[in-house]
């Protein structure tokens, strides 16, 4: 593996290591030459879409409460 580090070097030099990941690189950490860990980037989520719902909502919505649920909300 090219971009094999052991645990010392990752630890001194964890912001070029991280340069290195945000830029696409693999990077995988070592003790004794045997791999433990890899730093790999975070997948960036999917930009949102505003809408994705299938629904309307009724008139009714928009009517008043009854006078027993505006007492209940009122105290």
């Amino acid at each position: 593996m090219d971009n094999m580090v052991n645990i010392h070097y990752a630890k001194t030099h964890l912001s070029k290591l991280l340069r290195m990941v945000r830029e696409g690189t693999e990077v995988v950490i070592a003790k004794s030459g045997q791999p433990i860990a890899r730093l790999v980037p975070i997948a960036k989520p999917e930009p949102r879409r505003p809408g994705g719902f299938n629904f309307k909502i009724g008139d009714e919505f928009f009517e008043p409460l009854p006078k027993s649920e505006q007492e209940a909300w009122n105290g």
